[in-house]
């Protein structure tokens, strides 16, 4: 019989990668300014009030599950309701929204640059670990929902 772990062992806090890529395209526009938007701060904003409010809204659901938001300890329960139905990870796509957004409104083309890593980097050192531990944890139900429901949309 396999073992479960007690936690996911994601490689940071998403917040953490999320905010490093928003600072290091910060930097990099400071250091070589990059405007390739014109006229998206309205757009821009937008995005980020949306990906607020979706991380908002899953982060309700999960309360009311009573199950962690934090990655790194393990959930009580599996969750499927709210934006559960339609992404596994809202709360990725709710920060990716809104990193967007912000390189919109910000007219900062590193944004999206950095964007890119952090994405391969949540992908490889965190989903792939999350998606392994709950397959582990939850067994065929939560194989059933990852043949649902998208990873992202």
């Amino acid at each position: 019989m396999k073992k479960i772990a007690h936690s996911p062992g994601v490689i940071a806090p998403p917040p953490l990668l999320y905010l490093g890529g928003l600072a290091f395209g910060y930097a990099f526009h400071w250091l070589i300014p990059w405007r390739p938007f014109n006229h998206t701060l309205v757009l821009g904003l937008v995005l980020i009030a949306l990906g607020i409010a979706i991380a908002l809204w899953a982060v309700g659901v999960m309360a009311r599950a009573k199950t962690p938001v934090d990655p790194s300890r393990s959930p009580t329960h599996l969750v499927r309701e709210g934006p559960f139905r339609w992404s596994r990870n809202p709360i990725y796509l709710s920060m990716t929204t809104a990193s967007l957004g912000a390189a919109l409104a910000l007219n900062n083309g590193w944004i999206i640059v950095w964007l890119i890593p952090v994405l391969v980097t949540m992908h490889y050192g965190v989903i792939i670990r999350e998606e392994q531990f709950l397959s582990d944890k939850f067994g065929d139900t939560y194989r059933e929902y990852l043949r649902r429901v998208r990873r992202w949309l």
